[in-house]
C-alpha cells in the first residue's frame, strides 16, 4: 500500500507490495509484520543449521539450511525497505530453494522419492488486499505467511533429514528442544 511518508530508504521502487500500510511504525522498516515475521524464520534456520553441522549430516542439508536463512534475511531486507534492488534478495532465494528441494528429492542417491509431494503455495492477500485493507484491523496475510513458511521449511528439512538418516542406516530419534520443537538426533556407526 504505497503512502506518501517519508521514509529512511526513499521512495518505493519495488513492483508489488504486500497489503500492510508502509512506514507505519518507523521511517526504517516500510512493512514492520512482514518485516519481523522473518525473525522466527532466521532462527528456525539457524536451529537446522547447527544440528546438521553438530551432527555432521550431508553438504546438502548445511546448503539447505543456509539457503532458508538466506531467503529469511533477503525477506526481511525487502520488507523493510521496499526497494526493488532488495525485492530481489527476497525473490531470488525463492529460486535457490525450489532447486534445492529439487536436488535434493530426485537425487539419485535418494530412495524417498516417491512418497515425496511438491507442494505449491498460493497464497490470497494480493488479491484480497484493497478489501483486507478497509478491514478495522489487518489480519496481516502475508505476515502469517512468512511465520507459516519458516515453520513449514524447518519441518521439511527436519523429516527429510530424518528420512536421509533412515536410509544411510544411522537410527535417527525425533527428540524435542525444551519438550517442543523436533529435531533429528542420530547415532552414526563409527568406522574402524
Amino acid at each position: 500500500m504505497a503512502d506518501t511518508l517519508s521514509s529512511f530508504w526513499g521512495p518505493v521502487t519495488s513492483t508489488t507490495e504486500c497489503c500492510e500500510k508502509n512506514y507505519a511504525h518507523s521511517s526504517y522498516i516500510a512493512e514492520f509484520y512482514n518485516t519481523i515475521s522473518n525473525i522466527p524464520c532466521i532462527l528456525l534456520a539457524l536451529l537446522g543449521l547447527i544440528n546438521a553441522l553438530r551432527q555432521r549430516f550431508e553438504k546438502r542439508f548445511t546448503v539447505l539450511h543456509l539457503s532458508n536463512m538466506a531467503l529469511a534475511i533477503g525477506s526481511v531486507l525487502y520488507h523493510a525497505t521496499l526497494q526493488n534492488v532488495q525485492q530481489q534478495s527476497d525473490e531470488t532465494p525463492m529460486v535457490w530453494e525450489m532447486l534445492l528441494y529439487l536436488y535434493i528429492l530426485y537425487s539419485p542417491d535418494w530412495h524417498y522419492r516417491t512418497t515425496m509431494p511438491i507442494f505449491l503455495f498460493l497464497y490470497g492477500d494480493r488479491f484480497f488486499c484493497k478489501e483486507v485493507s478497509t478491514w478495522p484491523i489487518n489480519p496481516q496475510g502475508h505476515a502469517m505467511w512468512h511465520l507459516f513458511m519458516g515453520f513449514n521449511s524447518y519441518f521439511a528439512n527436519t523429516f527429510l533429514m530424518f528420512c536421509r538418516a533412515q536410509q544411510r542406516g544411522w537410527k535417527p530419534k525425533i527428540v524435542r528442544l525444551m519438550g517442543v520443537l523436533p529435531y533429528v538426533k542420530i547415532d552414526k556407526l563409527k568406522r574402524k
